[in-house]
């Protein structure tokens, strides 16, 4: 499994009761059931409409007990929706930003995120985006000529790289500047083998 070393750039926080938008910290804690005080904690969540597994509605196992994104990929996006200003994490919703690794949302589920605190988390999926973010978005940002952004294009220009959700495998601490060892999922050789 060749590994890859990351740098943790930002951090944000999902309070109960905002919606979408998520608000910078230094650090967060991370327990079983997700990051303390995060409204994406919990063991279980609800399907909504447009969820592609089970119907809206639904109970089922939370696999997004965390979402993060390359500050590679942000920046991208941002350029290529031309904007004002940047795009920040927290305002697409992720809880990090991890710099070094250009194609963080290509990494495969069961890739591993070690932190020196001991906290390892576990990518699931990909994180498709939203039609409510996009619109969010387009409230948000203006383009560099000061257009309103269309409805659309955050959803046209994120297709692939939106970041990743996961769950937590060992709990403990994010520190803004943390170094992350990212291990990316290799089947184990006794399958290669077989």
């Amino acid at each position: 499994m060749k590994k890859i070393i990351g740098k943790i750039d930002s951090l944000f926080l999902g309070v109960m009761g905002e919606e979408l938008i998520k608000r910078s910290v230094k650090q967060l804690e991370f327990h079983l059931d997700g990051i303390i005080g995060d409204r994406h904690a919990g063991f279980e969540r609800v399907t909504w409409e447009g969820d592609d597994k089970q119907a809206a509605g639904t109970k089922r196992r939370n696999e997004r007990q965390w979402s993060a994104i390359s500050k590679e990929e942000l920046n991208s996006i941002s350029e290529e929706m031309a904007l004002k200003n940047s795009l920040v994490g927290g305002d697409i919703g992720v809880n990090f930003c991890v710099t070094g690794v250009a194609s963080f949302s290509k990494l495969p589920k069961g890739t591993i995120l070690r932190f020196k605190s001991g906290l390892e988390l576990l990518i699931e999926e990909y994180n498709p985006p939203c039609m409510g973010m996009s619109k969010n978005l387009a409230k948000l940002y203006q383009t560099i000529d000061g257009k309103r952004l269309d409805d659309n294009k955050f959803i046209e220009v994120s297709k692939y790289t939106r970041g990743v959700v996961g769950i937590v495998e060992v709990p403990g601490i994010m520190i803004q500047g943390d170094e992350v060892e990212i291990l990316p999922y290799a089947e184990p050789k006794w399958i290669k083998n077989q």
